[in-house]
């Protein structure tokens, strides 16, 4: 019997599921041939690599081992087939994931510049959290991941396009909107802080709430709401006041006043992820007119090649 594809995947869904039957629902399979796939794989590699309680599965050492392995011989294959669909013109698709909040910025754009210059291609967005997109770009559901979280992980690349200011949404009647001047992030932490997203976490909900950590601040109040239109509804009913990045202006909302901050180190990145090892034309085209938009914009950005080793 030869190592095979098949027992990779069940072993990874076996060790993360942390058991037989919840496995097996995530695999589509019953749970018996899932177990002897499983005694197969234990029996060709002549070691233990789960052991089983009576309340749980748990990892042998071995069984540590060979899912960090595994883990990753699935995602490169997931790399290959992706790849050479696209280079041999077969899968003529490219998949964008993307959180709410870069919407409001150049996303949309590049993307009716990319659908343009690839006509023959299927382009579609697909809204997810940054946690959503790595396992997207292993599982190959989507091509591009644009984020704003720091996540590392092996098999993806993380690009950090550019950092996007941060800025302040008050209420029109609020005392600050009449200030003449940026705003101290001290004045903002007295205030009641809207935050978004409140569920999935992490989101850009924690990335503002670290911006107050890492200067010693700690807002009196915070209201977790469910996303950004949520939270400036909230600010123009005068609710509390929320922070966004600054491309949310595009909004134009008439009944919310915005404001910079005087700290030039508050932004918020976003990230551009691919799978690690794809080169392929689509994806530095697609990088390229990022870039393209940047410098006709005079956005400050950095430039990263994706050539290949």
């Amino acid at each position: 019997m030869n190592l095979e594809l098949r027992h990779l995947r069940y072993f990874v869904a076996v060790a993360e599921e942390r058991n037989f039957s919840r496995a097996a629902e995530r695999l589509h399979i019953a749970q018996p041939p899932l177990s002897r796939q499983i005694q197969q794989l234990e029996d060709l590699l002549q070691v233990e690599l789960l052991r089983r309680t009576t309340r749980s599965l748990e990892l042998t050492e071995a069984g540590r081992f060979f899912y960090g392995h595994a883990v990753q011989l699935l995602a490169q294959c997931t790399d290959v087939i992706s790849m050479t669909r696209r280079i041999g013109k077969i899968d003529r698709k490219f998949a964008i994931g993307f959180v709410g909040s870069t919407l409001y910025g150049l996303l949309p754009e590049v993307t009716r510049r990319f659908k343009a210059a690839h006509p023959d291609m299927e382009v579609t967005l697909h809204e997810m959290i940054t946690v959503e997109q790595i396992q997207a770009l292993k599982d190959g559901v989507i091509d591009v991941g644009i984020g704003r979280i720091r996540r590392e992980d092996p098999n993806i690349r993380r690009i950090v396009l550019r950092e996007e200011p941060l800025i302040v949404a008050l209420p029109m009647d609020h005392p600050l909107a009449a200030v003449e001047r940026d705003l101290q992030l001290r004045e903002i932490a007295n205030e009641t802080l809207l935050v978004f997203p409140k569920a999935p976490r992490p989101s850009l909900a924690d990335q503002v709430l670290s911006v107050f950590r890492d200067r010693g601040l700690e807002p009196v109040n915070v209201v977790e709401v469910k996303e950004l239109q949520v939270a400036l509804g909230l600010v123009a009913a005068g609710m509390g006041v929320t922070i966004i990045p600054k491309s949310v202006l595009g909004l134009k909302r008439s009944d919310v006043c915005y404001k910079s901050l005087d700290d030039l180190n508050l932004g918020s990145p976003i990230i551009m992820s691919i799978r690690a090892q794809d080169h392929s034309e689509d994806i530095q085209s697609f990088l390229a007119l990022i870039y393209e938009l940047y410098r006709a914009k005079g956005i400050p950005h950095n430039e990263e090649s994706l050539a290949g080793p």
